[in-house]
This record gives structure tokens, C-alpha cells and sequence, in this order.
């Protein structure tokens, strides 16, 4: 890797391809296919990102590093296990009927009590001794899938919560908490999806409940919103809400599966003709794609805000139409009737924006996702959900860019770069959302092959 940057420096001193990208310049863009896929100025000014692939950190800092965000990263989620535990087995001895039950002294009808000790009165809470029958235990709720979860959605506050979840296997129920941290020392884990056994709202298995092998690494689980007062409005606003799995504990994973279905566990993984279809259209798409990404999906994304004049993130089948034809992603009728009977699965007529766009176009995997979310949690430091462009201008860092580097550019020429690329992609060219900046990263990641090379650009644009 480091030879190819070396030789990729060379390459920028003698300027061959700043020359061509001075007369695509000059002739207004570079024809691919016709239209709206022409490579433009802005295109190659994206370009400059998938440069910048080097690793940020030596060997020895950077493992320093890996090993203290793994630490740190248990720690939460060990603090999270004995929340959960300390709640479960609490609520199951204070709402067993027997802790009700005190001294038979209390059940003589004709003593006085309020001439009677107070050590016999009867308590409004419970004995201090604790006698139950429950049979609710810490080994049965030690039997458990750990699993690290996000929401599905566009609010940037909402989609950067940290979740982690549970399943238990003694009655099949789910619980999702959430990991709050107020500075350097404070901390709490909340409950955010209550402990319950919850049946599938939508997809292949709706109307069925949760097993075990619905629990990997990109599945989602979905929620009514209308049964979780405790939900934020942004979430509330759509009826179903929809979690994903971005990692999961592997380790319990592996002593779970012989114990709920023996040898026969099964994944959870089946293709069928509807998830080929998908498939079939996201290659397309995919390709179409490769060199203007971020110019697409971030004018589609901006372009499709526009039509939903009412503001719910929903739109109908004529106006996704009429999107596509517009950005120059239009398939065949045939296609798009068999396309929009899979998203459309309640036959609404209406579809949430962003599920259209994951089925059409695909997204990006969880690992990469995760640096996207960490890279914007850091710029949000107050978790509004919006970043001014200044503190964008602020920490984005180009001092090791190839083109920094060799000195055939400044580093304010290429942080220019980025910053114009990314107003273009903002409603408000003074702030940027999640969803904007998700779109932005969104479409930069379907040119880059290897995940290490897609890490290494937020890593180095970050410092994350």
C-alpha cells in the first residue's frame, strides 16, 4: 500500500491527470453514457477523497488504539448486562404476590396496628427478607444473545443513539436498552424497547415471534411504535420502527444454537425471488453509479425531500418515478411494478423515502457505517442531529492527503474540494444534517472496493 501511494505521489508531481481534469474542465465534463452521467468538475473533485486511503496511524498507535476503543466499548456494554440483570430480577421479586404476604401477626383482622412496633406494621414496600417463588432466576436470564443494535432512520439524533439489545432464550422475549453518556463520568443505561415477546411487523416472517436465528449482523427488528410510549415524537411519527443489528456477541451466539435447536440452528438467511429482484436492481444501479456517486444519491436525496411537501418522509409511486427519470436511474416498467410491490408491502401506495433508496440502490455495510456515525457523533458534540459547515471547515484535516503530501496541492485547496462537494448535498449550504452527511458517505463508498480503504478516508479526514 505504501509503494502504491509513493507512486501515486510521483504521478501527481508530473500532474497528468490535474492536465486532463483542467480541459474536462474547460469542455464542461466528460461524457460516460449520455445525460445526467456525464463525469463533471464535481465528480472529480470527489475524486480527490478516494485518494486518501493511506493509514492515519503507525502499527504501534494504531493497535494502542484498537485496544482502548475495545476496552472502552466493553466497559459500556458490561454496565448495560448488570443494568439489565439488577432490573429483571428486581422487578420479578417486588411484583411476585407473595412479598406482599408479611408476619401472620398482620393478617389478624382484630389486632390494632397503629398501636403495634413499627417492625410490625405492614409495609407499603416490600420485607426487607426476600422469600419468592418466582421463577424467574439469574441463571435463566443468564442464558442470553447479547447484540449491538441502531435505528433505522434520517433523524441524525435518532440515528446515532447507541443501543444494545438482548434475547433471551428461556421465553423468547427481547429488550433493548439504551447507553447514555453526560461527560467524562457520568453514565446511565435506560430501557428503550421494554423486555417482551415481540411478533415480526413486516418482511418474510410477519406475525411471527423473535428465535434465535433472527439475531446476526444486518437483520432488523421491528417494533410498533404505538405500543413504546416511552419513544421519542421523531420516532413516533412512522408506525413501525425498525432497529438494526450492526454486531452481535458470537461467543454466545455459538453456546445458544446447541442449546435452542441443536445441530439444525439455522442462520436466518434465505434468498428468495423477492430479495433476488433487489439484488438484480442494486447491481444495476450499483454500476450506473460507480463514478458519480455522491453527485446522484446526495441531489436524489435533496430532490426527494423536496417532493414530500407534507413532511412525513413518505412519497408515491409517481413521484419516486419521476425522481429516477430525473437523476437517469429509470428502469423498465416491468421492473419498477415488480420493484415497488416488494417495498410497497402494505399496499399503501406510500413509501418511506429512505426504505426506497436502501432497496434501490443498497447501502453501504454496518462496519462501514459505524465510522460514518462515529465521524458525525464527534462533530455533533451537542446531538441536535446538525452540524454547521464551520465546524466541518474546523476538523476536517487534509495534512496527509496524497496531493498534500507530494505538493502538487495545499491543504486548503483540497479541504476547499470537500467542503464544496458536500454544500452541494445540504438544503442549508450553513449546515449539514445526518441524513446529508450519511448520503454524502453513502455515495463515496460505492467506488471503493476494500473496507480498509474506506475507513482510512474517515479516519484521516477526522481523526476518528
Amino acid at each position: 500500500m505504501k509503494n502504491s501511494y509513493k507512486q501515486h505521489a510521483m504521478r501527481e508531481k508530473n500532474k497528468p491527470q490535474s492536465a486532463r481534469r483542467d480541459n474536462r474542465h474547460e469542455q464542461g465534463g466528460r461524457p460516460e453514457d449520455g445525460g445526467f452521467a456525464m463525469i463533471t468538475p464535481f465528480d472529480d473533485k470527489v475524486h480527490l477523497q478516494h485518494c486518501y486511503t493511506s493509514k492515519p496511524y503507525t502499527a504501534q498507535h494504531s493497535l494502542r488504539k484498537l485496544e482502548a476503543e475495545d476496552l472502552a466499548a466493553e466497559r459500556r456494554k458490561q454496565s448495560v448486562v448488570e443494568q439489565v440483570m439488577i432490573d429483571h430480577l428486581s422487578r420479578a421479586v417486588i411484583s411476585d404476590p407473595e412479598q406482599n404476604a408479611n408476619a401472620s401477626f398482620l393478617n389478624n383482622p382484630q389486632q390494632d396496628l397503629t398501636s403495634a412496633p413499627l417492625r410490625f406494621r405492614k409495609r407499603t414496600l416490600h420485607e426487607t427478607k426476600i422469600k419468592t417463588s418466582s421463577t424467574l432466576t439469574e441463571n435463566m436470564l443468564s442464558n442470553k444473545l447479547r447484540f449491538d443494535a441502531r435505528i433505522i432512520c434520517r433523524n441524525g439524533r435518532d440515528a446515532c443513539r447507541e443501543l444494545i439489545g438482548f434475547f433471551f432464550t428461556h421465553d423468547k422475549s427481547v429488550t433493548i436498552y439504551e447507553y447514555r453518556q453526560f461527560g467524562k463520568n457520568r453514565t446511565n443505561a435506560l430501557p428503550f424497547i421494554q423486555k417482551g415477546i415481540y411478533l415480526h411487523k413486516s418482511g418474510r416472517r410477519r406475525g411471527k415471534p423473535y428465535e434465535i436465528k433472527d439475531f446476526f449482523p444486518g437483520a432488523d427488528l421491528t417494533f410498533l411504535t404505538a405500543e413504546h410510549q416511552s419513544l421519542s415524537e421523531s420516532l413516533r411519527q412512522n408506525p413501525v420502527l425498525t432497529i438494526r443489528i450492526t454486531a452481535i456477541d458470537e461467543e454466545a451466539l455459538k453456546s445458544l444454537r446447541d442449546i435452542c435447536e441443536g445441530n439444525k440452528w439455522d442462520l436466518g438467511v434465505h434468498w428468495n425471488d423477492e430479495e433476488n429482484i433487489l439484488l438484480a436492481v442494486q447491481d444495476v444501479m450499483k454500476e450506473k453509479l460507480k463514478k458519480r456517486g455522491v453527485r446522484t444519491l446526495t441531489g436524489l436525496g435533496k430532490y426527494l425531500r423536496q417532493l414530500d411537501k407534507s413532511g412525513s418522509g413518505c412519497l408515491g409511486e409517481a413521484e419516486f418515478k419521476q425522481a429516477l427519470q430525473m437523476y437517469h436511474l429509470d428502469i423498465s416498467e416491468k421492473i419498477f411494478e415488480s420493484f415497488w410491490l416488494i417495498v410497497d408491502e402494505n399496499n399503501k401506495g406510500r413509501v418511506d423515502c429512505g426504505t426506497f433508496v436502501r432497496a434501490l440502490i443498497g447501502e453501504m455495510n454496518e462496519h462501514r457505517k459505524s465510522f460514518v456515525r462515529k465521524a458525525f457523533m464527534k462533530l455533533d458534540n451537542n446531538k441536535t442531529g446538525l452540524v454547521s459547515m464551520v465546524d466541518i471547515r474546523k476538523f476536517y484535516c487534509a495534512r496527509k492527503h496524497p496531493q498534500v503530501l507530494s505538493g502538487s496541492s495545499s491543504e486548503e485547496e483540497i479541504k476547499s474540494a470537500f467542503l464544496e462537494t458536500l454544500e452541494n448535498a445540504c438544503s442549508n449550504p450553513q449546515e449539514v444534517s445526518y441524513s446529508e452527511f450519511e448520503d454524502y458517505y453513502e455515495g463515496l463508498s460505492i467506488g471503493i472496493m476494500s473496507d480498509e480503504d474506506f475507513v482510512n478516508i474517515l479516519r484521516n479526514s477526522w481523526g476518528i
